[in-house]
């Protein structure tokens, strides 16, 4: 029997109809459940073929459990060797690669030093930096946000030199990013999953947030739908993520890639709305029995993204 479990905190719909969906197809040798944790002992198997994680990005403990498990062949869903390495600045410097519009970005260093280090430490940092010059890139407005996280924690809008450096005053050992503003007329959030699968979703960031999916929301021009599937794939495939959410304001029929590093992106039906949610737990559950299915014991069955196997496949030797 080849089990599917979800790893989960305080998210109370998604994770329970997650389990409910994948039982109710009764695929012969599958079963779904919460994943049950107790002794986490070096190499030792997790007892899972796939584990969908929606928690590990708060709770370490779980991180190091899920890469245990992963070594002994679980599929687990985000990749978390990937995730952890990756960060929101390096997903738009890697779009800018693949042509995905995205808002013109710099990373600043922290406005304190980190414990244990003090201006020694960074002697190969120039100062003053070039605010003009950075300033002049990005222009204003501009959003200024942690180059990790989510949740639209520490997060400014701002718009002349002053309020960024209020802002910045208040930052503390935060590694920030500028980010140019998109001021859109439309703007979207994208599910994907399992590399394949997009709902592309009408959304509003500035009304509260249990509001922000569109109700009954028009019909997206033709060319602008098929720009932004192409984005969403071209992002997700050079990234890795089997459950990503990318989010695009769109200037002048343009749609700018917002945020996509998205370990567990929101599914909760009390905020995506019933359809959104309906959607998100059928792909869900046929991705996960999709991966069960191809699931070999003792493999690497983690999703590796184009940037990365372009990477592994240029450093390997050439046979001779």
């Amino acid at each position: 029997m080849k089990k599917i479990g979800i790893l989960f905190g305080q998210e109370n719909t998604f994770p329970p109809a997650f389990v409910e969906r994948v039982n109710s197809k009764k695929e012969t040798g599958i079963v779904a459940e919460y994943v049950k944790i107790n002794q986490v002992i070096q190499g030792e198997t997790s007892n899972y073929a796939v584990i969908i994680d929606r928690i590990s990005q708060d709770v370490p403990f779980y991180r190091g459990y899920l890469k245990n498990a992963a070594l002994s062949g679980t599929a687990v869903i985000n990749n978390p060797f990937w995730w952890s390495a990756d960060e929101k600045f390096f997903n738009n410097a890697l779009a800018t690669k693949i042509k995905v519009p995205v808002p013109k970005t710099v990373l600043l260093p922290s406005n304190q030093h980190p414990p244990d280090t003090n201006e020694r430490t960074f002697r190969n940092l120039e100062y003053p930096l070039n605010w003009e010059g950075i300033f002049n890139y990005v222009g204003f407005p501009a959003f200024f946000k942690p180059f990790v996280g989510g949740g639209w924690k520490n997060v400014y809008k701002l718009n002349n030199p002053d309020e960024f450096f209020k802002a910045y005053n208040e930052t503390g050992q935060l590694v920030m990013m500028l980010q140019e503003a998109i001021e859109f007329n439309e703007y979207y959030r994208c599910y994907c999953i399992g590399l394949k699968d997009i709902r592309i979703m009408r959304y509003d960031p500035t009304v509260p947030h249990h509001e922000r999916y569109v109700k009954n929301p028009l019909a997206v021009e033709a060319k602008l739908l098929k720009n932004i599937e192409k984005y969403v794939l071209a992002l997700n495939k050079a990234l890795g993520y089997d459950f990503n959410t990318v989010e695009f304001a769109v200037r002048d029929g343009v749609p700018y890639a917002i945020d996509f590093c998205n370990p567990a992106p929101d599914a909760d039906v009390n905020s995506v709305g019933e359809e959104n949610f309906e959607w998100v737990v059928e792909a869900a559950a046929n991705m996960a029995i999709v991966r069960a299915k191809k699931q070999k014991p003792g493999a690497n069955n983690l999703t590796w993204g184009k940037f990365i196997q372009s990477a592994l496949s240029k450093s390997s030797p050439k046979s001779k």
